[in-house]
């Protein structure tokens, strides 16, 4: 539920931003967006993984919940009021952008902690369908909600939704008890968010997934720019917006479901992986293309399944391959990849956009995706290699190298 709403905002503040663009500058203003998000992201990551390894993570979750679903009601209190201007919608995305930097770390590293290692992979697919599912339901309840009422209600709905989460962690018992082991609690310093910093760029995997994750929602971040391909050339109105927005989680949740079952099967995972960057970077290509709402919704959901694939081998891979005493560092050090290189594509993208065009800007972007994915691929070939092995858990050392293990 508060993924949904999560969604339902980040797709209405699309649409909000684009109907108050000044003429001509639509491509700029959608790519303020992702100026406004990209900076907290950039300057807390590192303190938001350290949080999540210093302290209770369930609380820090509650405490990030909380105020986003404060930001949440204030981006409804102005939209009531009549806002007429972009500085209230960057100011509060900024705002929300700080808050939310503080959960994911938190949250993923709340997960190894509730689940068996042996069932882990499991519950990664389970809990991408989750959020696939909401993925889909989010963008297309806006895109209804848009059209039938205002956007001030899906704001408002979505402050409402953060309290499933506040309710599911209240609910827990016992999680703060195992969360941490008192011996590798780290202190809050420079120096143990460099030792997490160094454990990444110290495993050739862990490194290389974050790397493609950044390339690939860098060049493809065609989403920023629905908002144009829905108003001016496909010309399908809100409604076809949330529904084209919904697109790649639509492909995304088909596949997590078949990933359910499909995940223990795959052996050679890190030419899976490769593949699956390679075909999101080919389908972004095929939307910039189109001309018609299926042949874009098709390529869109196409992204989706590509992503689906690429993003639990990724999350298995470091899930696996962290101790839990840094896995909220790693996590931080992630989202600086994970959610800077879609919000540095939006700038980028809403630029291109801009200057040439918007579905110039997606081809270009496709293809630049299909080229960095080539380039990791032949830099690293711990990744080409990479494959199914019983697992021996992963040992840090004190400068932060990593132990001889096998995955």
């Amino acid at each position: 539920m508060s993924f949904t709403g999560g969604l339902m905002q980040n797709a209405a503040l699309l649409w909000h931003v684009a109907l108050l663009a000044p003429p001509g500058q639509k491509g700029l203003a959608l790519g303020g967006v992702g100026l406004v998000k990209v900076i907290p992201i950039v300057g807390f990551s590192m303190l938001s993984g350290l949080a999540a390894d210093a302290w209770d993570r369930r609380k820090v979750m509650l405490i990030t919940n909380s105020c986003s679903a404060m930001v949440a009601l204030a981006l409804a209190v102005v939209t009531f009021r009549g806002v007429d201007s972009l500085w209230p919608l960057y100011a509060l995305a900024f705002l929300g952008a700080i808050v939310g930097t503080f959960d994911p770390p938190a949250r993923q590293a709340l997960v190894p902690m509730l689940v068996p290692r042996d069932h882990l992979p499991s519950a990664i697919s389970l809990n991408a369908i989750m959020m696939q599912t909401a993925s889909v339901s989010g963008p297309a309840i806006a895109g209804i909600l848009i059209a039938t009422t205002s956007l001030g209600w899906v704001y408002f709905l979505n402050a409402l939704s953060f309290g499933a989460v506040i309710a599911a962690l209240l609910m827990m018992r016992g999680v703060s008890d195992v969360a941490h082991d008192p011996g590798t609690r780290p202190d809050v310093s420079l120096k143990s968010a460099l030792e997490g910093l160094r454990f990444v760029f110290k495993s050739p995997l862990i490194r290389s997934t974050m790397l493609l994750d950044f390339f690939a929602t860098f060049f493809s971040s065609a989403t920023a720019l629905l908002p144009i391909f829905a108003q001016d050339i496909l010309q399908i109105g809100p409604r076809g917006y949330g529904w084209l927005y919904a697109a790649p989680a639509a492909g995304a949740l088909t596949m997590s479901a078949a990933m359910v079952l499909l995940t223990s099967k795959i052996d050679r995972r890190g030419p899976v992986l490769l593949w699956a960057v390679g075909l999101y970077g080919a389908a972004t290509v095929g939307f910039g293309l189109s001309r018609t709402f299926w042949m874009a919704w098709a390529c869109l959901a196409l992204t989706g399944v590509a992503d689906s694939v690429s993003m639990v081998i990724r999350n298995i891979v470091r899930q696996l391959e962290t101790p839990d005493h840094l896995r909220g560092r790693m996590m931080g050090v992630n989202m600086i990849f994970f959610q800077g290189g879609p919000q540095l594509g939006e700038i980028e993208a809403g630029a291109v956009a801009n200057w040439f065009g918007a579905p110039f800007s997606v081809v270009t972007g496709g293809i630049g995706a299909l080229l960095a994915t080539a380039w990791v691929a032949a830099s690293t070939p711990e990744l080409r290699a990479y494959r199914t092995r019983p697992v021996t858990p992963v040992r840090a050392m004190a400068d932060g190298s990593v132990a001889e293990h096998e995955i």
